[in-house]
Parts: C-alpha cells; structure tokens; sequence
C-alpha cells in the first residue's frame, strides 16, 4: 500500500515582514487581513506539535516572517525545536525562517532542527516581477548553505503568480540542481490586498507541473501538493498523487485555512492510502 507522508504547518511569528514579496499576506506592506503576532508562546507551539504528531504529521514546520535569520530568532527558533524534541517523539522538526548562513544553519541543526526549507518560489528570470527588496541568487545560496550543513533541504516553489511555462519549467530545472529531499508545489491562493490579483493555472497545468517534478527529481525523494491544493484538487486527490505526489500539507497554512485534518485522513483512507510513519533519512 502506498504511504503518504504528512507535513504541518506553524506560523510561529507571523504577519511582520518587510519585504515586497508581491505573493505574500504576510508583508506589512499590502495590509492584508490577517493575525499579525511575534513570537509564539513556546509552551503552545510544544502543545500544537502533540496535536499534529496526533493527526499523522510527521514532518513539522517552524515558520519565521521576515527576510531571514538573525541572531534572536535564531535562538528562539533553536529552543522552540529542542523543546519540542524533549516532549514529542518521531517528528521531522524543519525551520523555515528565510535566507540564512552556514553559521546560523549549523546552530539550528545543533539544537534539534531536521530540515531547513527555503522556497525558489519562480524562475530566476520571473523573479524580479514579484520582489525587488532581495535577489533569486539570495534565496538559491540559503538552499546551498543548507545542504552543506548537513541539513535535509526542503525547497519549492509557487504556481500559478503570472508566469510563463518557461518560468516553471526553470523553476523546475533550478530546483533540480539543488537535489532537495523535499520538494513543496505550491499554488497561489489569491488575495485582494496582493498585486498579484489572480491565479494563471488550472488543475490540469497543476498535474502536469507535478509530473514534470517527479520526473526531474526521482523516485526517492518526497514530492508535496501543499497552498492552494484545496482550490486545485479537492476532490482530484487521485489525479494528484497519480502525477507523482506522495506528501501533503494537512491543516491550516500559514495565512489562510487550509482542509481539517480528519477529512485528509479520511480522503486518503477511501483512495486507498496509508499515512507513512517513519522518517527516513532519505525522504526528509
């Protein structure tokens, strides 16, 4: 039976980033209509990591806003994972705080983080059409950083912002080079606060776009549908994890409301599927 691996979502500090990342609710410069906090409480987070290890996440995510690490979320992030070590069993805690250094990767390693994920998001080329306040090249060096600490690299994208074919397939290609264990498909989830106003991809581009990305990164690495799956294949899971995904995002994300967890559950039992619960080095 063909397991699927099952990643949370938690916006630890959210809504406070400066940067003009045009996709993005979470820039304070679009004033989007969502809960704006910083630093969550440690003892929640711990809390909500039990529930989504409860529900089958084994992959468990710790997401900063703002462009990058600095020193204090460096070290809140780091005992954010070690207490969450010290409670919850078996999760695949990953960090994903924006561009980053080796020094900053090898302390978040050292403190209990598993994965770093670090998105391209669009091709090289298209970049400049959706951010100008930070480079592509800034994110792709974050993604070499991480690999050479030894962290597993999550790295992916965002579908569906006004590019070209030719935008994704680089994207595609870039994200190849990389060779990440974890590769999350996003698509865009329009908001009217955005620039970006709407969403230029339909649900057979999507699958196309997810065959396209098993093809290019293996057999052996995790391929994940994660924002906007519910706007693209609620009710097509099958077709999707038919292309080649074998990992899905459960719960809310990190600005908008994502498929309740008991209905994934239940979605993947009357397809036929199993949820993985191991963490293999080589899959995370």
């Amino acid at each position: 039976m063909k397991k699927i691996f099952l990643c949370a979502i938690n916006n630890i500090l959210s809504g406070t980033c400066k940067e003009d990342c045009k996709f993005c609710t979470q820039s304070i410069r679009y004033h989007a209509n969502i809960q704006r906090y910083t630093y969550k409480d440690i003892t929640q987070i711990v809390a909500e990591a039990k529930k989504a290890k409860e529900v089958g996440a084994l992959g468990y995510c710790l997401v900063t806003a703002g462009k990058g690490l600095d020193d204090k979320k460096v070290d809140y992030v780091a005992r954010t994972a070690t207490a969450i070590k010290k409670e919850v069993e078996g999760l695949n805690l990953i960090a994903c705080n924006g561009t980053a250094n080796k020094e900053q990767l090898s302390y978040l390693k050292k403190h209990g983080i598993d994965s770093y994920n670090h998105n391209l998001e669009t091709s090289e080329e298209y970049y400049t059409k959706i951010c100008q306040t930070h480079t592509w090249s800034e994110r792709y060096e974050t993604c070499e950083n991480v690999k050479s600490t030894g962290l597993a690299l999550c790295s992916g994208g965002i579908f569906g912002m006004g590019e070209r074919e030719k935008d994704r397939d680089s994207l595609l290609q870039s994200l190849a080079s990389l060779s990440p264990e974890s590769t999350p498909l996003n698509f865009f989830h329009p908001n009217p606060a955005l620039p970006i106003k709407s969403r230029n991809i339909e649900r057979n581009e999507a699958l196309n776009i997810i065959s396209k990305a098993r093809s290019l990164l293996g057999n052996n690495k995790l391929l994940m549908v994660a924002g906007g799956r519910e706007l693209l294949f609620n009710g097509y899971e099958q077709a999707m994890f038919d292309a080649g995904a074998n990992a899905i995002v459960i719960g809310d994300y990190l600005t908008t409301s994502g498929i309740s967890p008991s209905s994934d559950l239940t979605m993947l039992s009357a397809l036929g599927y199993a949820v993985e619960t191991q963490c293999h080095t080589s899959k995370v």
